[in-house]
């Protein structure tokens, strides 16, 4: 019995043993792998970085070559809300001062209307004839307000080099120097815009 329970124990410890072996054989195999491991990572991560970096670079050009679109389009858009707004005033002007010729011949005539009722006349004959040029007087100058023509006023008035033409100067005791103190040629404007200067004698 004696003999029987020392080789069991003899082969107990010899498989102890054995197991021992082979736990430090691993742990040898794993400390040896180890390094190889952190080789093969650190290409990886170098990889990985350049990666990320090139998509950054990537990415940066995008949100510039955006910018520079989001650029041009905004002044596209003001230039064209520039052209729009340019062609909207010239059909406006265009409607405004369509007549402009036509009023200038018109101006001419009761020009000559005015004229001819400055004339004094004493015969029943002229008074009648006066009055009918009154009327026809007033119906033009009510077609030229309604087509948007105005008179300028200047009588009395400071002289103005914008809408008058100085044509005579005159002392006067009786007006500040550079008053118009007669109106020779009505001036007007079309939609206030000057068509004709008034021609006047001014104090000096």
């Amino acid at each position: 019995m004696t003999e029987q329970a020392n080789k069991e124990t003899k082969n107990t410890n010899e498989e102890t043993e054995e197991i021992k072996d082979a736990q430090t054989a691993e742990t040898v195999a794993d400390t040896s792998e180890a390094p190889e491991t952190d080789k093969t990572a650190a290409p990886d991560s170098e990889a990985l970085l350049k990666k990320i970096a090139e998509q950054t670079a990537e990415i940066d050009s995008l949100k510039k070559q955006s910018d520079d679109f989001n650029n041009r389009l905004l002044r596209t858009q003001a230039d064209f809300d520039n052209f729009r707004k340019r062609t909207t005033k010239e059909k406006a002007d265009s409607r405004k001062f369509r007549a402009q010729d036509l009023v200038s011949d018109i101006l001419e005539i009761v020009d000559n209307f005015q004229r001819a009722l400055a004339v004094e006349t004493v015969s029943e004959e002229g008074q009648s004839l006066k009055k009918g040029m009154e009327m026809l007087l007033s119906k033009l100058e009510n077609a030229l307000k309604k087509e948007g023509v105005e008179e300028i006023p200047s009588l009395h008035q400071p002289f103005d080099p914008n809408v008058h033409q100085a044509v005579m100067q005159e002392e006067s005791a009786e007006h500040e120097s550079g008053t118009v103190i007669q109106v020779l040629q009505a001036g007007y404007t079309l939609n206030g815009r000057v068509i004709r200067p008034a021609m006047v004698k001014v104090s000096s």
